[in-house]
């Protein structure tokens, strides 16, 4: 009688790399040999979160990792299915003692999955560890402490990827039991619009970001295409895990101690504090994928319209700003905060929709898909949250303050490039003469504004300072300072 092979499981998800991944090191150090998996799972594939764009991402980072596996003759073996089927396959090969991964902060579909998947290894004699992903902390109640035992986190060693051959099943063996799955093809379209994914890739942006393209973040931080090269860009890279937060924390600190630009580097590393704190948020409150997280708001009747919804996801409103954000955005995968901010808030404050008819959308488009900054971020722009402030993004005053030579503009609405500079920012301004003139007829060279911003900031602006007031509103407002103010908030401001 054969006797299975004790083995033990490395389950990748959000955490797309080798070097400081902590499940990756538990696994070599419990002695067995170990099988590394990721899962395109259909649950996700069939969201409509998910885009190929995030599998494409996923797939090269794949590779990459293999590329760095070689030196240890293994690799990853990707699949595609269902979790449990797969781990049903491996149990007839091997006795699969343990399953390392880290905590995920997902959607509800994951959330469900995992526990579905607990139960599953107790019932199958499997141990499944779960670590820390990122300083994000899983059970709190409150923040009391919570940016001390972050940023302890974050000045912890990095833990190296140290193994060989012995610690893992070899290429050859995981080639032959993948005659048992539906191994995933891991080839992908060739696109210079989308950042490519690996941690090399991640560390090609982030060296170039640290040696010099951080000297204008302030400066550029807020300008549409300035930013584009003066940001770091790499939110995709932390979003799926080719970097961890705390290598890129420990390099922006190095840097900072070493160089001029320290006010520069500071706000960097905030913004990483920032990441951290609405992850966090969600991870307390993850009804705030389908619902406001300040229940007063629930009482906020928006009607639908599809033809709104559909200009604004085409880039077609008649407000250049804002398309030439959407139309970038869906090209590239990448706007910068203020835009994605300036997307949310004309949506749902100048178009008075909804902000769960948004979510999909953009979450498809966003190369950097993190749902713990997504559905946060989402609520908070669209001022019903009760705890922040109202902020409705005028895109007109936006555009001629950091697109002030409509540069951007005119590189994604092309149609109004050849106009006088103030026309490209306000088409609307034109007279049929300006029109004739300009070979520029609104609403069939580029469309005539959807609807009249200033009529329609009004009508947010009132009902929703209004609210503000109203007696459940505010019950959940305190209710939710109470759960999620961070002590020593002044401290995530600047970097000490």
């Amino acid at each position: 009688m054969n006797t299975k092979e004790n083995l033990t499981v490395v389950w990748l998800k959000r955490d797309l790399r080798l070097h400081d991944n902590e499940a990756i090191y538990n696994a070599i150090d419990k002695g067995h040999r170990v099988l590394i998996i990721y899962v395109i799972e259909n649950l996700l594939v069939n969201d409509k979160h998910y885009s190929k764009r995030h599998w494409d991402f996923i797939k090269q980072s794949i590779l990459d990792i293999n590329s760095d596996l070689l030196a240890c003759n293994t690799k990853v073996l990707c699949v595609e299915g269902e979790i449990f089927a797969v781990f049903n396959q491996l149990l007839s090969h091997y006795n699969v003692t343990n399953v390392f991964s880290h905590q995920e902060t997902g959607l509800l579909v994951t959330f469900n999955r995992d526990k579905e998947f607990i139960r599953y290894c107790r019932n199958n004699s499997i141990e499944w560890s779960e670590n820390i992903n990122n300083g994000v902390l899983r059970g709190l109640l409150d923040r009391e402490d919570w940016f001390d035992k972050w940023e302890n986190y974050m000045y912890q060693s990095q833990i190296p990827f140290e193994a060989d051959s012995t610690n893992f099943l070899s290429t050859k063996e995981i080639d032959a039991i993948s005659k048992y799955f539906h191994v995933a093809d891991l080839t992908t379209e060739k696109s210079v619009n989308f950042q490519h994914g690996g941690r090399k890739m991640a560390w090609k942006y982030a060296n170039t970001f640290f040696d010099s393209r951080h000297e204008k973040y302030m400066f550029n931080i807020s300008k549409p295409e300035a930013s584009r090269t003066s940001c770091s860009r790499l939110s995709p890279y932390i979003a799926w895990g080719n970097v961890s937060i705390r290598e890129v924390f420990q390099k922006a600190k190095q840097v900072k101690e070493e160089g001029n630009n320290k006010r520069h580097l500071s706000a960097f590393i905030s913004r990483l504090r920032w990441q951290a704190h609405f992850i966090q948020k969600f991870e307390m409150e993850c009804t705030m994928e389908n619902a406001s997280v300040n229940k007063g708001y629930h009482k906020l009747k928006k009607s639908i319209s599809e033809s709104y919804r559909i200009a604004w996801e085409q880039g077609e409103t008649g407000f250049p700003l804002v398309d030439a954000s959407m139309r970038c955005l869906n090209t590239t995968g990448y706007v910068n905060f203020r835009m994605r901010a300036m997307l949310v808030s004309f949506f749902t404050h100048i178009l008075w929709q909804p902000w769960q008819e948004a979510t999909h959308h953009l979450s498809r488009n966003f190369l950097d898909f993190e749902p713990g900054i997504h559905f946060p971020q989402l609520q908070m722009q669209a001022g019903e949250t009760g705890i922040n402030n109202l902020r409705i993004y005028n895109p007109i005053k936006n555009g001629q303050e950091h697109d002030p030579d409509a540069i951007f503009i005119k590189k994604w609405v092309p149609e109004l490039a050849h106009l006088p500079t103030p026309f490209i920012h306000e088409p609307y301004l034109m007279t049929p003469l300006d029109q004739q003139f300009n070979n520029c007829v609104l609403g069939k060279d580029y469309p005539s504004p959807i609807v009249n911003i200033r009529e329609n900031r009004k009508r947010a602006s009132d009902i929703l300072w209004n609210m503000k007031n109203d007696a459940q509103v505010r019950r959940e407002s305190l209710r939710i300072l109470k759960r999620h103010t961070i002590n020593n908030r002044s401290r995530m401001l600047r970097d000490e």
